[in-house]
């Protein structure tokens, strides 16, 4: 054997095991990331090196090539892993999350800049493809050592797998071999995800609630009903001390404004189905009455026939408005809420520059939804039913807008700037606390922003304010309740008293005790109380 070969063996099965290793040990949540969880023997590795030094010459090419995608697939997986547990904090799902690849595509964008999105991806791809050439050139080093070396590395590698079979046996923590079950409970959760899809379809075929919406909201006639879905408004902006200091102060302070306007107030909670984003998962689930968290339910739900909450209140005579200004593409999905009149992005007429990935501050969103939705409805002599999907607190929370006065909102160009004051997401980003920061910050002005809006614009409606789900875990920590704050104001004082006859609590603050629904369930509770004369 060659000094030349012999380093290249040596380099191969150095090759191979890092990255082996690497695949192996890595976790998959990113809070378990740290030294100690790559400082174990995982059996898969001598197990590997061993097929890989005794297979036959002319099935070594296939076997590594088996081993090599099997290992970029392990790779990918516990990326992605970390990934979804860092945004939604739940595992990655093949079935469900693909569908998920244009969306992210979509927010990476908007937040770094379509070049620098496209270089990274490009990036991640161009490393996957070198990651697998680089383990095939060292599996094919580690197969052509010469036989003295290639027996010593067996009788090492067939040692290590007894070693580690016996003190796997034995229950010693340092030695796992935890692949297979990885493997094995990834494809069970494709398998649960399937059948959960055929369970739905159940759900749908069956329908819940009403299926026409003559006759329903009596309660309301002569008065327009505003949904107003706040962008990642959870409990723990309420009841987490790093944020309660700024959030409950503010909530006492829209108390008195509303109250000074005369109107009253009741909050409670719901369940999300989602956290950390996914927004049209909270906006379908409460809408249609049915529990939908995941993106292949979402999908299902708009070609079915489940009438939406929207769609029952235009059958009940309201003019049904969409105002979405994070829609800036085609959104087929409408059609199956049954909007009379969809304000996107570019309907809203915003000439004022994008708060980074915001298209516009929450100020300039519901003074355009008053003049091009709710006047031209109002001089027609029609109520209005909106669905108003807030966005002023989206990540990355920055830069954080301002409320100024509402006759100089104009077209929004007095928001520039706003938009061009603070540090760019790359700044505010590299320091945790200075995201928590960032995000109450927008969380407050956004309430502060509702407060204004409802004593100003209040007259004749009833609101229903709610976050869409709980922020990313960098905000709320690891393990946080799903739940988000849900608010109804109205002058209508008897039917705010209906909603705590039902479990609301008084005020704009729910209590620690206070009830908490699952959020498709809330579909039904303001059918009935907004129903009944």
């Amino acid at each position: 054997m060659t000094r030349t070969s012999a380093i290249r063996s040596m380099v191969g099965a150095l090759i191979v095991t890092l990255i082996a290793w690497t695949a192996f040990t890595l976790p998959d949540h990113p809070d378990a990331i740290d030294a100690a969880a790559f400082a174990r023997l995982p059996l898969e590795w001598p197990l590997m090196m061993l097929l890989l030094l005794v297979v036959p010459r002319g099935l070594r090419r296939f076997v590594a090539l088996v081993f090599g995608l099997l290992l970029l697939i392990i790779l990918f997986l516990k990326l992605a892993d970390i990934g979804t547990q860092a945004a939604f904090q739940r595992p990655f799902n093949p079935y469900l999350d693909v569908k998920m690849l244009s969306d992210g595509w979509n927010l990476m964008s908007g937040t770094v800049g379509r070049l620098v999105a496209f270089a990274g991806v490009a990036a991640a791809l161009v490393g996957l493809i070198l990651l697998l050439l680089l383990f095939l050139s060292a599996a094919r080093w580690l197969s052509e050592t010469a036989r003295p070396a290639r027996s010593w590395l067996v009788l090492v590698m067939a040692a290590l797998a007894v070693f580690g079979g016996v003190a796997l046996w034995a229950g010693t923590p340092r030695v796992d071999a935890k692949i297979p079950a990885y493997l094995n409970n990834r494809i069970a959760l494709v398998v649960r995800s399937i059948e959960d899809m055929h369970l739905f379809e159940s759900a749908l075929s069956r329908g819940e609630g009403p299926h026409s919406g003559s006759g329903l909201f009596q309660r309301l006639k002569g008065k327009d009903f505003v949904l107003i879905f706040v962008e990642s408004y959870g409990r723990s902006a309420i009841e987490d001390p790093r944020y309660s200091m700024i959030t409950l102060p503010r909530l006492k302070s829209v108390d008195a404004e509303i109250a000074g306007a005369g109107l009253a107030s009741a909050s409670a909670w719901v369940t999300s189905p989602t956290v950390g984003g996914l927004s049209w998962l909270a906006h379908g689930t409460l809408l249609s009455g049915l529990w939908v968290d995941s993106q292949a339910r979402y999908d299902r739900l708009m070609i079915s026939q489940q009438p939406s909450l929207n769609r029952l209140f235009a059958e009940g005579g309201w003019k049904s408005i969409a105002v979405m200004p994070a829609i800036t593409m085609d959104w087929p999905e409408s059609a199956y809420y049954g909007y009379r009149q969809v304000l996107a992005a570019a309907d809203l007429e915003y000439r004022g520059k994008p708060f980074n990935w915001v298209t516009m501050p929450d100020q300039y969103t519901l003074s355009a939804f008053e003049r091009l939705g709710r006047k031209p409805a109002r001089e027609a002599g029609e109520n209005v039913m909106a669905e108003v999907a807030l966005i002023s607190s989206h990540a990355p929370w920055t830069p954080v807008a301002r409320l100024i006065d509402w006759d100089a909102v104009g077209d929004g160009s007095i928001f520039s700037e706003q938009a061009e004051r603070g540090d760019p997401p790359s700044v505010v980003w590299a320091d945790p606390e200075r995201v928590r920061r960032q995000y109450i910050q927008t969380i407050d002005y956004s309430l502060h922003t509702l407060g204004s809006y409802m004593a100003r614009f209040g007259e004749d409606t009833v609101f229903v304010i709610l976050g869409d789900h709980q922020p990313a875990a960098i905000v709320t920590g690891p393990n946080a309740s799903r739940a988000v704050p849900i608010h109804v104001v109205s002058a209508d004082r008897e039917l705010v008293a209906r909603f705590e006859g039902e479990g609301f609590l008084s005020g704009m603050i729910p209590g620690a005790q206070t009830r908490e629904w699952p959020m498709n369930e809330m579909r039904q509770v303001l059918i009935d109380l907004l129903s009944a004369p």
